[in-house]
């Protein structure tokens, strides 16, 4: 069995990002999110999101947007449930452990579940957190 190696260069990031949208198209669960709330225009999106995985693993500067704004925004459109965030995450991880090992692939996976719960308790609970 070949030996995987880990996330190291904006390639690795454009590879693992190509396998996981396609991935996500075909999901009956969230596909949806991606062909009809919001079309994606992978040649288009897959720069912008590879720009955002750069800045959080490899220490890169591109990433300008804010991730919260842009899918609060969808979630305005068609609510983004835990369930869909669950679905993302076990997608998104799922292929990074396809495709790599090492402490890079670690952190990729440990920011997913980062990014899936503060979207849940941001778009699902901030009524909740405003009561605290």
């Amino acid at each position: 069995m070949d030996e995987k190696k880990d996330i190291e260069t904006r390639e690795d990031l454009e590879h693992m990002l190509a396998m996981f949208y396609k991935k996500a198209f075909e999901d009956d669960l969230i596909s949806r999110f991606f062909i009809e709330v919001v079309p994606l225009n992978l040649e288009q999106h897959l720069p912008v999101i590879t720009d955002f995985w750069e800045s959080v693993l490899l220490n890169a500067k591109g990433y300008r947007k804010n991730v919260m704004d842009i899918h609060a925004h969808i979630h305005s459109i068609s609510p983004i449930k835990k369930v869909h965030l669950d679905r993302w995450l076990k997608l998104f991880t799922g292929t990074v452990d396809e495709l790599f090992e090492g402490s890079k692939a670690t952190l990729a996976k440990q920011r997913a579940i980062s990014i899936a719960t503060l979207m849940d308790i941001k778009l699902n609970h901030s009524d909740q957190i405003k009561k605290l």
